[in-house]
């Protein structure tokens, strides 16, 4: 298959549109965009402290996932990967390359919350909430991109009249933005040398 016939057998079957167009899907993309400003902003202010590559890590990641919210990347590598399978013939035999690519995924983001929490040694304390936060939002992300059945029914369903999903991702960028927060208002809160 070629590159032209690969994107387009992905733009048959995938479109460049808003996500989720709903007032939780717009307040996500929102608590997302606040999250990495703030995380950014903590960043700026911890120059030749520790911490202050979780801190960089986190903005860029939170930022990237406020872009996908709404763009829906992840459903444009699904058509890709569709299309592959139909044009090699390895369609039937999919579930075997869709279990080992959440495996690698889940390998990939246990292997990054390891080695940010592993560069807030010694500052944890100060940054364990944000770091929670970061566990939850990879938990989400991890339980989307598996997309097994139940898992999308549990979240899925209305607590306190908003869905699950919306409770749990923003759960995690709360946690997030309150860490960065209370950095940013102490008052011997991290400065920029320089």
């Amino acid at each position: 298959m070629t590159w032209n016939e690969l994107t387009a057998c992905v733009a048959e079957r995938w479109s460049l549109e808003i996500g989720d167009p709903q007032i939780t899907g717009w307040l996500t993309v929102l608590a997302y965009v606040v999250a990495a400003l703030l995380s950014a902003r903590v960043w700026s202010r911890m120059a030749g402290q520790g911490g202050r590559l979780f801190w960089a890590l986190l903005a860029v990641m939170l930022a990237a996932l406020a872009v996908n919210k709404q763009l829906d990347l992840q459903s444009a590598l699904t058509a890709a990967g569709r299309c592959l399978a139909h044009a090699q013939g390895w369609y039937g035999e999919r579930r075997l390359v869709q279990v080992g690519f959440i495996a690698t995924l889940g390998a990939v983001m246990v292997a990054g919350l390891i080695a940010m929490t592993f560069s807030l040694r010694g500052n944890l304390r100060r940054n364990g909430v944000a770091l929670a936060g970061l566990v939850i939002v990879t938990g989400f992300v991890m339980m989307r991109a598996a997309s097994f059945h139940h898992m999308d029914r549990l979240i899925g369903m209305r607590a306190l009249g908003v869905p699950n999903n919306f409770l749990f991702e923003n759960t995690g960028l709360v946690l997030i933005a309150l860490n960065a927060g209370v950095l940013l208002m102490r008052p011997n809160a991290p400065v920029s040398r320089g």
